[in-house]
């Protein structure tokens, strides 16, 4: 199996994201602002919570971006923001060659865009399809892999286009951000959209950072007090993306682990397994028969999550085995039935290997 998942930060390295994160913080916000549960309501200038906006501007610099904003909706709500600021209703919008995810489709038809889909895997096909179709006015570039063979490099993709078309690239950097080294964002594209509820943060925040003047015009569609997230929102998504580096490179840690280990045969019935980005960066193991859904049930009695909450959100602590993804699903739908997904989450590898062999042994024998 041909996989390239996304390269996790290091310990280290992510130890660094963290006391950097920590250091925006204090340039922006006093010790007894820290101490505090924000503000809340739309303060003049700005129409927001005074913390928010503090926050926001923490993050931005964080990401070495021109302007940030929290917005409601969670990772959808922060592409659909992005892509109403970027786009107008019948324009074409590069994307992809691969099953796109499910809510991405369906804030394209709300939005009346055109998907055109280029293999970002071959730079002269984003050329190509490019000079095919000047019209094209925008690009989405998913920065996790949307087909278990993907490969592109996020950097290239965006150099590329930017290259060959003067148009705004919105990256979707759900499941990547405090993974790896830099975001679409820190690459030279116009705007990161993700969720932070993903990273530890509050229900149904999302995050846009980049550009300025598209942040300018988020901000003039979400003006209303009950779009605002408030301050004590606010400072939830800064706790949650302060302890989310580390967090995530130690289970990017156990992983690798459990990985290795099946590799060495500690466990039984398994054909092959790898690492892969299916959303979030997982454990794929695949099955010498047809027991895939047998296991999942068997591991939700031994503790294992059935489905996940937010994707690693700050609910899921137990190892969560689940079936694969709906976009790989779409292009091998035999997967549904050999397959599954391992996120450890909060877990060590010990735990993982424990609840899969107990389950296989349990599906074989039903």
């Amino acid at each position: 199996m041909n996989v390239y998942p996304l390269k996790n930060m290091t310990l280290e390295q992510a130890m660094q994201k963290q006391f950097k994160l920590v250091d925006c913080i204090t340039r922006h916000f006093r010790g007894t602002e820290s101490l505090t549960r924000g503000d809340l309501g739309v303060h003049q200038p700005g129409n927001q919570p005074v913390t928010t906006r503090k926050a926001e501007q923490a993050i931005a610099e964080f990401f070495g971006a021109e302007d940030c904003i929290l917005v409601r909706g969670s990772g959808t709500g922060a592409i659909r923001y992005g892509l109403s600021a970027m786009m107008e209703c019948g324009q074409k919008i590069l994307i992809h060659e691969a099953p796109a995810y499910s809510t991405t489709q369906t804030s394209f038809e709300m939005f009346g865009l055109v998907p055109v889909p280029s293999n970002f895997n071959d730079l002269s096909a984003i050329v190509r399809t490019l000079q095919e179709n000047p019209d094209i006015r925008g690009a989405l570039v998913q920065h996790s892999r949307q087909k278990i063979d993907d490969s592109y490099h996020l950097a290239e993709v965006i150099a590329t286009i930017k290259q060959t078309a003067d148009i705004p690239v919105l990256i979707d950097d759900n499941y990547g951000v405090m993974k790896v080294e830099k975001i679409g964002c820190e690459c030279g594209a116009d705007v990161s959209c993700f969720s932070t509820f993903k990273l530890q943060g509050p229900e149904g925040i999302g995050c846009v950072v980049g550009r300025k003047v598209i942040i300018d015009r988020i901000r003039k569609m979400h003006y209303s007090g009950g779009c605002q997230t408030q301050g004590w929102e606010a400072l939830e998504v800064l706790r949650g993306l302060t302890y989310a580096p580390v967090m995530l490179a130690l289970t990017d840690a156990a992983a690798k682990e459990a990985l290795k280990r099946i590799q060495a045969g500690e466990v039984k019935g398994i054909k092959q397994a790898c690492i892969a980005n299916a959303q979030s960066k997982v454990l794929l193991v695949e099955f010498a028969e047809p027991i895939a859904k047998k296991v999942l049930a068997a591991a939700e009695k031994r503790g294992a999550l059935p489905n996940p909450v937010g994707a690693e959100s700050k609910y899921e602590l137990a190892p969560m085995f689940y079936r694969v993804s709906g976009t790989f699903l779409k292009s091998d739908p035999r997967y549904g039935e050999y397959m599954i997904r391992i996120n450890p989450n909060r877990s060590g590898a010990d735990t993982v290997l424990r609840i899969l062999a107990e389950s296989i042994q349990e599906a074989n024998e039903a």
